[in-house]
């Protein structure tokens, strides 16, 4: 009755069905999974979105790649990064995930595949699914840091992948894509004629910031590549709904791609006027919203490693940006179980590093965003319950 681009089994897992009756009895919860800036005590300008009543809003004028003020508005905050691009090689979207929509029906046929990195954001299975498209993982490897296991995409390639995504930082490994490992993946990408497709949604977020970190718009070789971002993650702001791809690589590669890509954009239209003629003043402003996440989240992660310090069989793996940390605690019972434990005895939600497919059977995935107290509340029962677990 359902399309075979859906799950065959919809039914909940284990944990979210605890979730969901733990919600219908209320109680208060530590949500340690929270991902919503809008939600964890943030000071937003008080007009902030005042620019989405712009009477020009009222005008509609479609264009496929958005309107000409906001994709310069872009390229600004791309320079403001250190990557030099113009506005003709911005398009807008209202979300990441409508953009790797788009790019698949861009680059794929149905039964074509891309490579994923792994672990990472377990959104990517279905978002190549409802396009037709098969997910072949790459991994990513531990080894006292997180680096892309570039033997693992020489072993991925078939005449059916036709592009390479990566994420960087890493969602929730926080490791940055590096110089070196992007010179060896244009390489590969070039001999294979394959794009690279880099979510840098988080690459406002750096802790640890290895010196050796990169940018998907900065490759070495003939390689066509798209860096993908958004007012979600860059100003807080994911009800807004603007996001964006820069075009990067050789002239006539970009051309073409960009000239096919807004033939699929104009089939749609589906970037709002009155979000786009905000645009500019929303980028601007969400440079406080941004300063505001950037403390958060390292003073969060600074305090999780204090309290983790008084609990010598827990580690907290180092963290290079973004918003998540991932503690691997002692492998006395499944990750899952663990997380049920602390939802029904501690009142703590965390998520078991099996979501985003980590290697190991023993690892759980926390939010840095909650407010500080809150945080730390919701860490300190999670370090008790994990390390009693390793002394029965």
């Amino acid at each position: 009755m359902t399309s075979s681009r859906l799950p065959a089994n919809l039914e909940p897992n284990a944990l979210s069905r605890a979730i969901d009756a733990r919600r219908r009895r209320g109680g208060a919860v530590i949500d340690l999974t929270e991902s919503n800036p809008t939600r964890v005590g943030l000071a937003y300008p008080p007009d902030l979105l005042s620019q989405l009543s712009h009477p020009q809003g009222l005008d509609y004028d479609p264009q496929p790649l958005g309107l000409w003020p906001a994709r310069a508005a872009v390229a600004a905050d791309f320079r403001r990064r250190g990557i030099v691009i113009s506005a003709d090689r911005v398009a807008l979207t209202s979300s990441t995930s409508e953009a790797y929509a788009l790019l698949f029906k861009l680059f794929c046929d149905p039964g074509d595949a891309v490579l994923v990195p792994r672990p990472s954001y377990p959104l990517f299975e279905h978002l190549t699914r409802l396009e037709a498209v098969t997910a072949v993982p790459y991994d990513l490897e531990y080894h006292g840091a997180w680096r892309i296991d570039l033997d693992s995409v020489r072993r991925a390639v078939t005449p059916r992948v036709k592009a390479l995504l990566i994420v960087s930082p890493n969602n929730p490994t926080g490791s940055f894509l590096h110089r070196d490992d992007l010179a060896e993946l244009s390489e590969i990408s070039a001999a294979h004629g394959w794009p690279i497709i880099g979510d840098e949604v988080f690459a406002d977020y750096p802790i640890d910031l290895a010196p050796a970190a990169a940018s998907v718009m900065s490759p070495p070789g003939d390689v066509l590549t798209l860096s993908l971002g958004g007012l979600s993650k860059s100003a807080g702001l994911p009800q807004v709904k603007l996001g964006w791809i820069g075009f990067g690589g050789p002239d006539e590669k970009v051309d073409a791609a960009m000239a096919a890509y807004e033939m699929v954009a104009d089939t749609y239209l589906s970037v709002s006027t009155p979000v786009q003629v905000a645009a500019a003043s929303l980028i601007e402003q969400g440079a406080v919203v941004r300063a505001q996440i950037l403390t958060r989240v390292r003073q969060n992660l600074a305090s999780l490693r204090a309290l983790a310090a008084s609990f010598p069989s827990i580690d907290v793996l180092p963290v290079e940006g973004g918003w998540s940390a991932v503690l691997q605690v002692p492998a006395v019972r499944a990750e899952e179980a663990l997380a049920l434990e602390l939802l029904e005895h501690d009142d703590v939600l965390v998520h078991p590093g099996y979501f985003f497919d980590l290697p190991r059977e023993s690892c759980l995935v926390v939010s840095l965003l909650p407010t500080p107290l809150v945080f730390d509340a919701g860490a300190t029962r999670v370090l008790r319950r994990a390390s009693a677990g390793a002394a029965a």
